[in-house]
């Protein structure tokens, strides 16, 4: 390849990921997702989540747990929906199929895919003690699908594995390519494993948590509590043979409550400002 032909596809690679790029609600931050469309994560997403339903223990709507994760899981929901309304990008909304489910696991966990499926593992419900706590990791995963980080996931993991169409991957998926569907349990939202941390997931986890604020204050829930929780988790991970699994992509305890603490004035501004609408 000449010089002047590396120019031009490194022109060309470029301006594809400019037009391939948007701008994440609230932190404004850039992100590359042209390469799979929110559809497309949707329609993979939603048979993902089929297939986990299929193989877990969901407690049924009665249960308790299970009603408070719902009811938590609406009010957070009614905020994003609000925010991103009020801020004109009530578009991102489109094909969401929200729904809240709680599983009975040991496992010290809870997720939120692309288009709203939401799951929390009964083993995360101690560490959350109280609704507050619940909304505190609702916000933080409701943030991430509204951030669209899977989407952002998915188009970097098509480029590092050579895929330009996310059919071909869907393909691999459907085909059984254990690798492939390793990748996409981690992109969607399931199966994340310590040591397995995609590209830019610790940078994707604050920002998380910084929209997750917003969401929760907006519902009514004292911010405050995001502090006091991730404290709690940090000590669960201490007392743990082994630690939670939301804390192999998140940032160290350290730099996480600093940022918390730092973005809490924000946070406390949209909490009273909602005071009077709970």
């Amino acid at each position: 390849m000449n010089k002047i032909t590396r120019i031009l596809t490194g022109a060309a690679f470029m301006a594809v990921f400019v037009w391939s790029c948007q701008r994440v609600p609230l932190t404004n931050r850039k992100q590359f997702v042209g390469l799979v469309s929110s559809g497309e994560m949707m329609s993979l997403s939603y048979t993902e989540y089929k297939g986990f339903l299929d193989t877990s223990k969901v407690l049924p709507a009665s249960n308790a747990n299970s009603q408070m994760v719902t009811r938590v899981g609406e009010r957070i929901r009614k905020a994003a929906e609000d925010y991103l309304i009020q801020n004109k990008m009530g578009h991102l909304l489109d094909g969401y199929q929200w729904e809240f489910r709680t599983v009975e696991s040991k496992e010290v966990n809870a997720w939120c895919m692309p288009g709203g499926k939401v799951c929390f593992y009964t083993g995360i419900l101690p560490i959350c003690k109280t609704e507050e706590g619940i909304a505190v990791v609702m916000g933080h995963e409701v943030a991430h699908a509204i951030a669209e980080h899977g989407r952002e996931r998915m188009s970097n993991a098509m480029v590092a594995q050579g895929f330009t169409q996310v059919g071909a991957l869907a393909t691999g998926i459907a085909t059984g390519n254990q690798e492939l569907m390793n990748l996409a349990g981690q992109i969607l939202g399931v199966g994340t494993t310590v040591g397995a941390v995609l590209p830019n997931s610790r940078k994707q986890e604050a920002e998380a948590d910084k929209i997750g604020l917003i969401f929760m204050s907006m519902a009514g829930y004292n911010p405050r509590e995001a502090v006091d929780f991730w404290k709690r988790m940090a000590e669960a991970g201490k007392n743990s043979q082994k630690p939670p699994k939301m804390l192999s992509t998140h940032p160290s305890d350290e730099s996480r409550i600093a940022e918390l603490e730092k973005n809490m004035e924000i946070a406390m501004k949209y909490y009273n400002a909602y005071a009077g609408r709970r």
